[in-house]
């Protein structure tokens, strides 16, 4: 018999404060007894005072975070109603301490109602069949809003928000992805992804902020500091660093496969973004599923001591990927056997695993790994404070359920404003010879090309479910880029060509072509491509229309910057990357000139199918000729405007920590714009080999046509630090003295740190 069949899982006020109530046995903090039930204590005593009262199989269950298919259904992971046998052998017995939803993990009833009542009735159970009343707590992957729910507002990926170098706008997106899933009883958030970009082969290349670190990190910080916020009356929320460290630079391009990374270039570049979520509190990392330079990460006491805790200083909970520990086994081979695999990856510093198929098969072999001394009981009492501090600091021992009355109001359509905002502040024109903005008196517009008019490619992987939006689901509502140019120019003959030669015969009166093109949706491996480039047929679609001689704009929505071939040559190019709900709308305010664009390219965009690592931040070398220097069809910090704009005037001062770079920027053309400033330093000469140039600050300033400000740019002077020493990278990682540039612009201004 199914739970849902004995009893509804909603649970109206009353009935919440009715259970919270009996969660605090008679006199029991009254008589000082259960500091852990008393919110008045300090979390560290309640943490102290649960763990005491904890047998070592109920510590060992905080330690697993388990599917939610294991306890609905067949038990299985097939779908249907929770069922109580199933609770009873993850929750109770097997004392599982947090569970997850998977990519495309919903209830079967797919609305965020339906998502709170299947969390409170998952919470319930728990509390009530636990003898201390320890709540779980429940995960899931929000990398773009909560994106899960069919009816919930989808914001761009990640990638395209990189494109708006706008942290405060990050932040207020982090904000709105947590008040959707608190609603619904998620209390943890897999996002967002820390990585940097690296190659374009890679199927998560769109779920990085940018190739830079410190961009990426001080946009994935902002994106922490608004999830984490105490904005309702509901839990706090979990964010979480993923994926530590070095996952996106796979050696071969392709998802989990081994990366070699020098010690140098992991402490200079691909560590710097994970610090800035750290300095700004994030609760939770996700460890690598990969290797790096011969040692899975989530079994490198190096990585996870050394580096995680001892030089960076997270505090918080580190959980594994997906089955990652059974990997060390089955995919890695660096353990003979699960129990083995366990110890290894406990050792070396995971506080959780997320083992979504076998509750009990990973807790008994976790608790004989503790028996036989593999595992200290030190070491489990260290993994399960870090769990309890966490779930004491979001208040779910107060605060353990949400009110499923709420939920729809919290979740559907929430903030499409905002969505809208971001993705055109996202968009980049790359390239315009005059052509946009399009007039809004056009008469006709084509539009074409098979991305045109396509929700699933325009929202990308991780939508509803894992690989994308199924073939058997209703759609998001989204408003694709034919939707957007209809509702632009309501007055003008909007035709929708399927075909070349469609668009072809249909150009013959027209004002102008907007071809939009994209790829298919997918995620991890099999996004993962060789040849990250436009098809032959895509080029060609381009051609055809180009060859009627009417204006030709090329609009990408794309999950990475793809090799162009002819489609460069069109009259003009926007990328609009994957731009969630609202991209068609956001696509066109600025094709018709409602926004006036001001989005800059996170990432290099390649210009042969031989430069899938491509970066602006790539090290110097003794080879001049043109392709071996960076040599990008578009270099990072690209991105036009519908007005012009000047920078002058640059100075530098320095302290013994700090600096600060003040400059003029005018808006010299006719209309109102915004422009994104990047701030870099070189440095002249070094002991090791720099970058000749590397970003330390940003500033977006806004300016009416012919407006000129000051404005100032600070940075710390421990952004310049590098690993010094030799090829082993064995130095100390410091900022060495001497002579520096800052650049803005074409003007450079010099310093020296002493």
């Amino acid at each position: 018999m199914s739970l849902f069949s004995r009893r509804r899982a909603g649970l109206g006020v009353l009935g919440v404060a009715v259970v919270i109530a009996s969660l605090t046995p008679a006199g029991g903090v009254a008589a000082g007894k259960e500091i852990y039930l008393d919110p008045r204590a300090s979390t560290e005593r309640r943490v102290e005072d649960l763990l005491r009262r904890m047998t070592v199989e109920e510590k060992i269950g905080q330690m697993a975070q388990i599917r939610v298919g294991k306890l609905r259904g067949d038990c299985n992971n097939a779908n249907g109603p929770l069922v109580e046998t199933c609770l009873k052998a993850v929750l109770s017995d097997a004392h599982v301490g947090s569970i997850l939803s998977g990519g495309g993990d919903a209830p079967v009833e797919n609305t965020p109602r339906a998502w709170a009542e299947m969390n409170n009735a998952i919470q319930r159970y728990a509390l009530e069949h636990n003898r201390l009343r320890i709540p779980i707590i429940y995960g899931a992957d929000g990398v773009h809003g909560h994106n899960n729910v069919i009816s919930a507002t989808m914001f761009p990926h990640q990638i395209g928000l990189g494109a708006t170098w706008n942290p405060a706008l990050q932040e207020q997106i982090g904000v709105s992805a947590s008040k959707a899933l608190r609603a619904t009883g998620v209390f943890w958030n897999f996002a967002p992804v820390s990585d940097i970009a690296r190659d374009t082969r890679w199927g998560r290349y769109y779920e990085t902020y940018s190739e830079d670190s410190f961009l990426a990190g001080q946009l994935a910080a902002a994106n922490v500091r608004g999830q984490q916020s105490e904005v309702d009356d509901t839990a706090q929320l979990a964010a979480t660093a993923k994926h530590f460290a070095g996952y996106s630079a796979p050696a071969n391009g392709h998802d989990r496969a081994a990366a070699q990374i020098p010690i140098r270039q992991l402490q200079d570049v691909v560590l710097p973004s994970f610090q800035a979520q750290f300095d700004a509190g994030v609760r939770t990392v996700m460890i690598n599923s990969g290797s790096v330079n011969g040692v899975p990460v989530h079994a490198s006491k190096y990585m996870l001591q050394k580096q995680l805790r001892d030089r960076m200083g997270f505090k918080g909970v580190a959980v594994s990927d997906w089955q990652d520990m059974k990997y060390l086994v089955d995919r890695h081979k660096v353990a003979p056997d699960y129990k083995t695999a366990i110890a290894m990856s406990v050792n070396a510093g995971v506080d959780m695993a997320m083992e979504p198929s076998n509750a009990a098969e990973f807790t008994s072999l976790l608790l004989a790994n503790v028996r036989d001394g593999s595992v200290s009981r030190g070491r489990i009492d260290q993994a399960v404070r870090r769990v309890l501090k966490l779930k004491f600091d979001l208040g779910l021992f107060e605060k353990p359920y949400v009110d499923p009355a709420k939920a729809d109001g919290a979740v559907v359509n929430a903030d499409r404003s905002l969505a809208r905002r971001a993705a055109a502040d996202g968009t980049v024109l790359l390239k315009n010879d005059g052509v946009l903005p399009l007039p809004t008196s056009a008469k006709k517009i084509v539009v074409t090309g098979e991305t045109a008019d396509d929700v699933r490619r325009q929202l990308g992987g991780w939508t509803v479910e894992w690989q994308g939006v199924p073939d058997d689901s209703p759609l998001p509502p989204t408003a694709t880029v034919l939707t957007g140019v209809r509702e632009a120019v309501p007055g003008a003959s909007v035709v929708h060509a399927a075909t070349p030669a469609a668009a072809v015969a249909d150009a013959a009166d027209a004002d102008a072509v907007v071809v939009v093109l994209g790829e298919k949706p997918g995620a991890e491996g099999p996004a993962d491509t060789e040849n990250p480039v436009l098809t032959a047929e895509q080029q060609a679609w381009v051609d055809a229309v180009q060859a009627t001689g009417k204006p030709v704009v090329v609009v990408l929505l794309t999950a990475r910057p793809q090799v162009l071939g002819a489609v460069a040559d069109a009259n003009a190019l926007v990328a609009g990357w994957l731009p969630g709900s609202e991209g068609g709308r956001a696509i066109a305010d600025v094709l018709f000139g409602a926004v006036n664009p001001s989005g800059k390219l996170p990432v290099s965009w390649p210009r042969t199918l031989g430069d899938p690592t491509l970066t602006y931040d790539q090290l110097p070398g003794a080879n001049t000729s043109a392709s071996a220097k960076y040599d990008p069809l578009y270099p990072f910090g690209h991105g036009l405007s519908y007005t012009s704009f000047t920078t002058s005037g640059t100075s530098v001062s320095v302290d013994r920590r700090d600096g600060v770079v003040k400059f003029t920027v005018a808006n010299t053309g006719a209309r109102a714009g915004t422009v994104v400033v990047p701030v870099y330093v070189r440095q002249p000469a070094s002991p090791v080999l720099t970058p000749d140039a590397r970003l330390v600050g940003f500033t977006r300033v806004e300016l009416a046509a012919g407006q000129s400000k000051q404005v100032e740019v600070s940075f710390k002077l421990s952004q310049l630090a590098l690993t010094v020493g030799d090829v082993d990278g064995d130095g100390r990682c410091e900022v060495a003295r001497g002579g520096y540039e800052a650049v803005v612009g074409a003007e450079k201004a010099a310093f020296t740190v002493r």
